[in-house]
């Protein structure tokens, strides 16, 4: 593989890992409504573990961190992560005086169809990782050898382990040299607005490429009344003007930012959507295409647009194409079942990034 991304400063095979929570998602099928359901399909996700998946399937060496229960279901979802070429070594199984609840977290998706939008509920609460104990784990040693770190804003949301954990990652990633890239991925049903702002505004200043701002801005300054039109959070449907104005104001205040990356959506329905791009790239913003498609499973969208993202950084993709290619592979996650893409065809990825698509929003 041959790179020209300053941010891989030369590295010719550049090794990834990420650390979050892999979670048994279990599914009615046929669109059927949870309240009725008599059987579910099961399978396993989580944001990060659908990144290193989704990348690894690319050809990316790729490693995913977290801890599970040391039982079934445990070994079971790192069974499936490695059947995919994810490097699993660091994975705890935790044993019940651990982590006394002793459980992989859980969530259940009730899948929408036309007008009617899906459903999640979930259960990991006191889940494996969030009890687990980090304070004497050693991270120098996690993270020794890897070139890019990738970190959410769901995992910190679990525990205040967890979130102790994300920023010790940080900061050691940034001693160490690692490219690091974080999605705010904020999540209403794990903590308030307040608390994701007042912790992601803790992690700014260790990360490179910024994923996931829509829908809240991520700093705080009780002398910052705002910026503009944005000062009550970030538009879900910028304009141009409007978002190249957001990702000025974050690289002015974090200058440490070498990239900035949000996908937009349109929802027609719960069947059709169209999906465009802004990036905060070489001093500029740039926009991609937009994409209308029809949709079989919309899980992990995000994750396969910011899996999409550093893969085609990795491999020094010039920003057009980095843009598109992003949002291609995340159109492309939309056809397949599961939280993850295991498109392992870049070219499949790029056919449907060179096609030409109606405007629809």
């Amino acid at each position: 593989m041959k790179h020209s991304n300053p941010l891989l400063k030369g590295v010719k095979s550049p090794k990834f890992i990420t650390c979050g929570e892999v979670m048994l998602r279990l599914t009615p099928p046929n669109y059927e409504k949870i309240r009725v359901a008599t059987d579910f399909e099961a399978s396993y996700g989580g944001s990060e573990a659908n990144i290193a998946l989704a990348l690894a399937n690319l050809g990316i060496d790729s490693t995913f961190f977290s801890v599970v229960p040391d039982n079934s279901l445990g070994k079971s979802a790192i069974r499936m992560l490695r059947s995919n070429d994810v490097h699993c070594t660091p994975v705890i199984l935790s044993t019940p005086e651990e982590t006394p609840s002793h459980r992989l977290g859980t969530y259940y998706l009730e899948t929408g169809y036309g007008i009617r939008p899906s459903k999640v509920i979930y259960d990991r609460m006191h889940s494996a990782l969030s009890e687990y104990d980090f304070s004497n784990y050693d991270l120098n040693k996690l993270l020794e050898g890897f070139d890019w770190l990738h970190l959410s804003g769901i995992t910190p949301a679990l525990s205040p382990s967890c979130a102790q954990l994300i920023l010790d990652m940080l900061r050691v990633a940034k001693e160490k040299g690692l490219t690091v890239s974080f999605d705010g991925n904020f999540r209403s049903k794990l903590w308030t607005w307040e608390e994701a702002r007042d912790f992601c505004t803790q992690c700014l200043p260790y990360v490179d490429v910024l994923f996931g701002i829509e829908p809240y801005h991520l700093w705080k300054d009780e002398n910052d009344h705002g910026k503009g039109d944005w000062k009550d959070g970030v538009p879900l449907q910028p304009s141009f003007k409007q978002q190249d104005m957001i990702n000025r104001a974050f690289q002015e205040r974090y200058p440490n930012l070498k990239c900035i990356a949000r996908h937009v959506r349109y929802a027609h329905s719960g069947s059709e959507n169209s999906l465009m791009a802004y990036m905060w790239y070489e001093g500029q913003t740039w926009e991609s295409k937009l994409f209308t498609f029809n949709i079989l499973d919309r899980v992990g969208g995000g994750d396969a647009f910011a899996s999409g993202f550093i893969y085609a950084m990795m491999m020094g993709y010039p920003a057009e194409e980095l843009v598109n290619f992003a949002v291609a592979s995340s159109v492309i996650k939309h056809t397949i079942h599961g939280d993850a893409s295991i498109v392992d065809d870049v070219e499949s990825i790029r056919s449907i990034m060179d096609m030409n698509y109606d405007i629809k929003r």
